[in-house]
C-alpha cells in the first residue's frame, strides 16, 4: 500500500498554517508520500480558514463538530475542550486511513498531544510533536515540570530570574501565563509538557543558527534531567506565502512603492492583537511625534468584557478611534490600513526598514526571512517570553519603550539589530538550501519513521 503520514494541527490558523506549510515541504522532497491532515473545527472558526492552495497529495479530513456544553469562557478553554472531545473521531479517522495506506507516523501539534498520543500508542503508531514556536519556548516547556516542582509559588509572584536550560535568564513574570499556577490552563500545559518527552521526536519551526544555545542544551539533555530527550528536528523557517484576494496591487503596497528605501516602520500585531481606544490614540501621538514614516494596521478594540475577542465583522472607524485630524496631519508620512494587510509582502518591500510586532512566532520568522529588525511589543500568550529570546538571545529586536521607533530606524543600537537580522536572513537561506541544517533535519526525520 501507498505510504502515508497523518498530521493533526490544533484548530487555530496560527498553528494550522505552519503545519500545512510543513506538509508542502515534506512533499517537495518526498513526492511519493501521501499526507492526511485532520481538521477539528472551533465554533468560532469555520473550516474555510484552511490555507490554500495545496498539492493533491495532501488530503484534509474534517472531524465532526463536537457537542459542547459551552461552559468554557474564552477561546483557549474551548479550544482544549474541542481537542479532547474530538479524540474518538481521531481514532476512527486513523483506522479508516490505515485501511488504504501504510501509516508511517502521526505528527501532532503539541496542543493535541495529551489526547492524540494515547490513540497513537494504541495503534502502535510513532507519534511526533510539532511546535510552531521558538526553540527557547520548547526548552521552557520541556523544563516546566522541573520548575513546577522547584517553586511552590506561581511564577508571576516570584520576582526572580528563572534559570532555564536553553534560554537566557527569564524574568519570572515574563513566563507564558499558562505556566502560572492557578491559571485555568496550567494543568493542561503541565500535562502537555509531560507528554512532550514521550514523543518519538520533536519537530520545531525554527533553524539551528537562530537559536544555537537552545539547540545544544536541549540535545544535551539539560531540559529533561531525569528522562531521555527525544530527537530534535529543526525544520524551519516555514513561511506561509499567502496570496492577496482579488485583482490588482493592494493600496498599502502602492503607497510603499512611493516611499524611500528602508524608511518605513511597519506596525502590525497579529490576528488577535488589538488595543483599547485610549491605547490607539497614544500610539498615534507617539508616531506623529517621532516624525517617522509608518504603515500601521489598525483593528477594532476588543469587544467589551472579552479581552481576546475582536469584532472583525465591521471595519474600524479610524476617525473615531484616532486623535482628531491625525490622518490629515500625517498623510504625507504615514498610512493607516483597516484590519489587514499582506504582511509577508509588506515585510519584503524595499521601503520597510523596521517592524513593530506582537512577537508571535510566525511574524518573527517572516521578519527574520525578510531581514527586517523588530521592536518587540508583546500582547498575549507566550509573547513576553518570546520578547526576552528576541532581545537577549537572538538579538534581532529592541524592547518597545518610548522613543524606540526612532532608535530602531536610525541609531547605533538599531544598526546593530539590523545587521544581526540581515545575518539571520542569510542564515535562514543557507539552512533551507541543499546541505543546510533544515534539509539535513528533514532527511533525518523521514529516515527515523522509516526505521520504525
Amino acid at each position: 500500500m501507498e505510504e502515508a503520514i497523518v498530521m493533526y494541527p490544533a484548530p487555530m490558523l496560527t498553528h494550522l498554517a505552519p503545519m500545512v506549510e510543513f506538509a508542502k515541504l515534506l512533499l517537495s522532497h518526498h513526492p511519493s508520500l501521501s499526507i492526511h491532515i485532520l481538521i477539528a473545527t472551533l465554533p468560532s472558526q469555520p473550516s474555510s480558514t484552511v490555507p490554500s492552495p495545496v498539492p493533491p497529495s495532501i488530503t484534509f479530513h474534517y472531524l465532526p463538530t463536537v457537542d459542547l456544553l459551552l461552559t468554557s469562557t474564552g477561546l483557549d478553554p474551548l479550544l482544549f475542550d474541542v481537542i479532547r472531545l474530538s479524540n474518538p473521531d481521531v481514532r476512527r479517522t486513523l483506522l479508516t486511513i490505515s485501511n488504504n495506506y501504510t501509516l508511517n507516523a502521526i505528527i501532532v501539534d503539541f496542543f493535541c498531544t495529551s489526547a492524540a498520543f494515547e490513540v497513537a500508542s494504541d495503534l502502535n503508531l510513532p507519534a511526533y510533536s510539532f511546535l510552531p514556536s521558538a526553540l527557547g519556548a520548547v526548552a521552557c516547556l520541556l523544563y516546566l515540570p522541573t520548575l513546577s516542582n522547584k517553586f511552590t509559588q506561581s511564577f508571576q509572584h516570584l520576582n526572580v530570574f528563572l534559570d532555564i536550560p536553553g534560554a537566557p535568564p527569564i524574568p519570572s513574570a515574563d513566563m507564558p501565563p499558562t505556566t502560572f499556577k492557578g491559571n485555568k490552563l496550567y494543568d493542561i500545559f503541565l500535562d502537555i509538557a509531560t507528554n512532550l518527552r514521550r514523543s518519538t521526536g520533536i519537530i520545531v519551526d525554527t533553524f539551528e543558527y537562530l537559536e544555537p544555545k537552545s539547540f545544544k542544551e536541549i540535545n544535551d539533555g539539560l531540559c529533561l534531567p531525569d528522562y531521555p530527550t527525544p530527537p530534535l528536528y529543526c525544520i524551519g523557517p516555514l513561511i506561509v506565502n499567502t496570496t492577496v484576494d482579488g485583482d490588482g496591487v493592494p493600496q498599502c503596497i502602492k503607497w510603499l512603492n512611493s516611499q524611500p528605501s528602508k524608511s518605513v516602520v511597519f506596525l502590525c500585531f497579529g490576528s488577535l492583537g488589538s488595543f483599547s481606544v485610549q491605547q490607539l490614540k497614544e500610539i498615534a501621538v507617539g508616531l506623529e511625534r517621532s516624525g517617522q514614516r509608518f504603515l500601521w494596521i489598525v483593528r477594532n478594540p476588543p469587544l467589551e468584557n472579552q479581552s481576546s475577542n475582536i469584532d472583525t465583522k465591521i471595519d474600524p472607524d479610524l476617525k473615531s478611534l484616532l486623535p482628531p485630524a491625525f490622518l490629515e496631519r500625517t498623510k504625507e508620512k504615514g498610512l493607516v490600513v483597516k484590519s489587514w494587510a499582506p504582511q509577508l509582502a509588506v515585510l519584503n518591500h524595499d521601503s520597510v526598514g523596521g517592524f513593530v510586532t506582537h512577537c508571535g512566532w510566525n511574524s518573527v520568522l517572516e521578519s527574520v526571512c525578510a531581514g527586517v529588525p523588530m521592536l518587540a511589543w508583546p500582547l498575549y500568550a507566550e509573547q513576553r517570553f518570546n520578547r526576552v529570546l528576541m532581545v537577549e538571545e537572538m538579538k534581532i529586536a529592541l524592547p518597545m519603550v518610548e522613543k524606540r521607533v526612532k532608535e530602531l530606524m536610525g541609531s547605533k543600537e538599531g544598526d546593530s539589530v539590523r545587521e544581526r537580522t540581515l545575518a539571520m536572513k542569510q542564515a535562514a537561506k543557507v539552512a533551507t538550501s541543499e546541505g543546510g541544517s533544515t534539509r539535513i533535519a528533514l532527511a533525518k526525520l523521514v529516515e527515523s519513521w522509516k526505521k520504525k
